[in-house]
C-alpha cells in the first residue's frame, strides 16, 4: 500500500504556501501588468483605426475636391476656347474690314489717277493733234481753235 511520510505532508504544505505567496506577490502584479498591456494594445488598434477611417474620410474629401477642381479646369478651358474664338473671330472680321478698307481706298486712289492721267493725256494728245496740224499745214494754227479742235477729236476717240 501507499506510505506517505512526513516529507510528503511537508512538501505539499510547502507548495501550497509557495502558491498562494506566488498568488499575492507574483500572479496579481503579472495579470494586472497583462491587462494593462492588453488594454493598451487595443487601445492602439482603436487609435489605429481610428486615424486609419480619418484618412479614408480625408482622402475621399480630397479625390472630391480634386475632381471638383478638375471639372472646374475643363469649364474654364473651355470658356477661354469659347472666347479665343470669338476673339479670333474678332479680329478676322476687324482685319476683314481693314482690307476692305484698304482696298476700298486704293481703288478710289486708282480712279482719281486714271481721271488725272485721262485729263494729261487728252492735254498731251491734243497738244500732239496741235502741232501734228501744224506741221501739215506749214503754218502755225491758232492754239485755242486747235486746242478745242483737238480734244473734240482725242474724245471722240476715246468713246470709239
Amino acid at each position: 500500500m501507499l506510505d506517505f511520510s512526513v516529507t510528503f505532508f511537508i512538501t505539499i504544505l510547502n507548495v501550497t504556501i509557495l502558491y498562494f505567496v506566488l498568488k499575492r506577490i507574483l500572479f496579481k502584479p503579472v495579470t494586472a501588468f497583462m491587462a494593462s498591456r492588453t488594454a493598451r494594445i487595443q487601445g492602439d488598434f482603436d487609435r489605429a483605426a481610428a486615424d486609419r477611417a480619418k484618412a479614408d474620410r480625408l482622402l475621399a474629401d480630397y479625390e472630391g475636391k480634386l475632381a471638383a477642381v478638375e471639372e472646374e479646369a475643363e469649364g474654364i478651358r473651355a470658356e477661354a476656347r469659347a472666347a479665343a474664338v470669338v476673339q479670333a473671330e474678332v479680329i478676322v472680321e476687324k482685319a476683314k474690314a481693314e482690307a476692305a478698307a484698304l482696298l476700298e481706298a486704293a481703288r478710289a486712289q486708282i480712279a482719281g489717277e486714271r481721271a488725272a492721267e485721262a485729263v494729261r493725256f487728252r492735254r498731251d494728245a491734243a497738244a500732239i493733234v496741235v502741232a501734228a496740224t501744224s506741221r501739215l499745214l506749214g503754218r502755225e494754227a491758232d492754239s485755242e481753235d486747235a486746242r478745242r479742235s483737238a480734244e473734240a477729236f482725242v474724245a471722240e476717240a476715246e468713246t470709239a
